[in-house]
């Protein structure tokens, strides 16, 4: 007799981030991208120890902080170049 074999239930899958939290550390914001790696590396023991609950936290703040250190990068080139631009234009301004 051809019994089929038993079924086994899907796979869970938490998304890690971590190509993305390595990215944003390299080419945006060093600090936040760090934050971003340390959750996204504890992202699959969690899961594979079963704690799908403290998986998904870990898979929420590694992308938050992803996006913290991506939208980080702009925000401070700006006050950058503000600043100095700023400083710029006052030293011009004195020249008249």
């Amino acid at each position: 007799m051809n019994h089929p074999p038993p079924l086994t239930p899907p796979a869970v899958v938490v998304p890690n981030y971590l190509v993305w939290a390595i990215l944003t550390t390299l080419f945006c914001c060093l600090p936040l991208g760090v934050v971003s790696i340390v959750y996204a590396s504890q992202v699959d023991g969690r899961r594979a120890a079963g704690d799908l609950e403290g998986a998904y936290d870990a898979s929420r703040k590694a992308g938050w902080w992803a996006l913290a250190s991506a939208l980080a990068a702009p925000v401070l080139l700006l006050l950058w170049f503000g600043l100095f631009g700023g400083i710029a234009a006052l030293g011009a301004l004195s020249d008249l």
